[in-house]
C-alpha cells in the first residue's frame, strides 16, 4: 500500500504523473480525453479515465476528482492511493464491482489553481437544460457590487457593507446567495454558463463510453471547502428521490456514525443547488439504478473560504495585478481548499476509503 502523504501532489502535472503511474503499476489502461488548452506550466491537460474491472460489469462505482479544479489536490490523492491499495481493489473485484476512476474532471482549474473551468464556469452548476429559461439568482445580483470591488483587498467601506449584510441576513444567506449559482454575469462568481462546457460534454462522453452497460451505478465525487477541517460530510448526490436517499443512508450512514446529509431537506452545509453534475448520469445512463455521494471535506471557516474565492475571482478579472498580490491570492485559494498537512491527508484518505468499501457493499446488497 502506498504511503498516504506520497499519494498527494503539489501540482496538477505531478498529480497526473502519479495517477498514470498508479494505473500502469496496476496493469490498467488509461483513456485520456485531451483538453483544448495548456496547463499553468505549459503541460498537457486531460480528463484521464481508468476502469478497474470488467467493461461489461453489472455493478459500477465511479470515483471522480477536480470537478472544482483546485479541489483536485485532495481528490487526486484519494484516487492515487486507491489504485495502490491492494486490499481495496480485491474487495471490489471479489464482489463483482468495476471501479471507474475519472481523474481531473476540470483539469484546467486544477492546473491553474482555479475553482472554475477555462470558460470561467462552475462545472457543478453547468448541467442545466439550456433550451429552457435558466434559474435567476436575484440575491446574487443584489450582492454583486460588493463581491468584486474595483480594488483588492477591499476598502473599509466594502468590508463594513459585507459585514453588515452577514450580520443582518446571516452567513447562511450570504453563502446561499453566492454559491447557488447564477447565469447572468459571465465574469461573476459561481457562473453556471449559458451552454455546456468542455468538461460537461466530455464527462457525458465518458459515461457513454464506460457506464452504458451497468444496471447499478454508485458515484462518489470528491470535494473540499465546506465544514470543519478534515471532516468529510457525506452529501446525497442524486435527484430528489426518497428511494435513492434511503439507499444512500443505508450504504454510507454507518448506522448514524457517518450521517448522509441532503440539500433537499436542509441538513447539508451546502446550499440548495441546480445544474449539478451528477444529473448527467440520469440522462446518459437511463438503464441504471443510481446512488450518489458528494464527499465534502472541510478546510477553513466559511468566511475565509468566501473571501478567498472573491479574491481569486477578482484576480482573474484583473490580470494586471502585481505579481506578489497574485501569488498571495493564489495561495489563499489553495489554503481554502487544501490543508497541506500530513494529519489532514490521513483524515481524507481514511474517510474516503471507508466510503469506498461501503459503496461496494451497497452495490452488492
Amino acid at each position: 500500500m502506498m504511503n498516504v502523504v506520497e499519494s498527494f501532489s503539489a501540482s496538477y502535472a505531478q498529480a497526473r504523473v502519479k495517477f498514470l503511474e498508479a494505473a500502469a503499476q496496476a496493469s490498467l489502461s488509461v483513456t485520456s480525453y485531451a483538453h483544448p488548452e495548456a496547463g499553468r506550466d505549459g503541460e498537457v491537460l486531460a480528463m484521464d479515465v481508468v476502469l478497474d474491472g470488467a467493461p461489461d460489469a453489472d455493478k459500477l462505482l465511479i470515483l471522480s476528482s477536480a470537478c472544482h479544479g483546485v479541489e483536485g489536490y485532495c481528490g487526486s490523492g484519494v484516487q492515487v492511493f486507491a489504485l495502490h491499495d491492494a486490499e481495496w481493489r480485491e474487495k471490489a473485484r471479489a464482489q463483482g464491482v468495476a471501479v471507474l476512476y475519472i481523474h481531473a474532471l476540470n483539469p484546467y482549474g486544477f492546473s491553474h489553481v482555479r475553482r472554475t473551468t477555462h470558460e470561467n464556469v462552475d462545472l457543478n452548476r453547468n448541467f442545466q437544460d439550456f433550451s429552457q429559461p435558466l434559474p435567476n439568482n436575484e440575491a446574487y445580483g443584489a450582492l454583486r457590487p460588493l463581491l468584486l470591488p474595483e480594488q483588492w483587498p477591499p476598502d473599509a467601506a466594502n468590508a463594513q457593507a459585507v459585514a453588515r449584510f452577514i450580520e443582518t441576513q446571516g452567513m447562511t444567506a450570504f453563502q446561499a446567495a453566492i454559491t447557488r449559482g447564477q447565469h447572468e454575469f459571465p465574469d461573476g462568481l459561481f457562473f453556471g454558463g449559458t451552454e455546456p462546457t468542455w468538461s460537461n460534454l466530455t464527462l457525458r462522453q465518458v459515461l457513454r463510453d464506460h457506464a452504458a452497460r451497468a444496471t447499478k451505478i454508485a458515484w462518489i465525487d470528491l470535494h473540499t471547502g465546506l465544514g470543519p477541517n478534515g471532516v468529510g460530510e457525506r452529501i446525497f448526490a442524486c435527484k430528489d428521490d426518497k428511494a435513492a436517499l434511503t439507499r444512500a443512508r443505508n450504504w454510507w450512514g454507518g448506522e448514524g456514525a457517518t450521517p448522509v446529509t441532503s440539500i433537499y431537506d436542509g441538513s447539508s452545509t451546502s446550499a440548495f443547488l441546480t445544474g449539478l453534475m451528477w444529473m448527467s448520469l440520469y440522462q446518459e445512463c437511463p438503464q441504471a439504478e443510481y446512488t450518489g455521494l458528494a464527499m465534502e471535506y472541510g478546510t477553513q471557516p466559511m468566511a475565509q473560504v468566501m473571501y478567498a474565492l472573491r479574491a481569486e475571482h477578482w484576480l482573474n478579472n484583473h490580470p494586471e495585478a502585481p505579481a506578489d498580490l497574485a501569488a498571495q491570492i493564489k495561495q489563499q485559494l489553495m489554503d481554502a481548499f487544501y490543508t497541506d498537512t500530513d494529519g489532514w491527508k490521513g483524515q481524507i484518505v481514511s474517510q474516503a476509503r471507508q466510503s469506498l468499501f461501503q459503496a461496494v457493499d451497497g452495490l452488492s446488497a
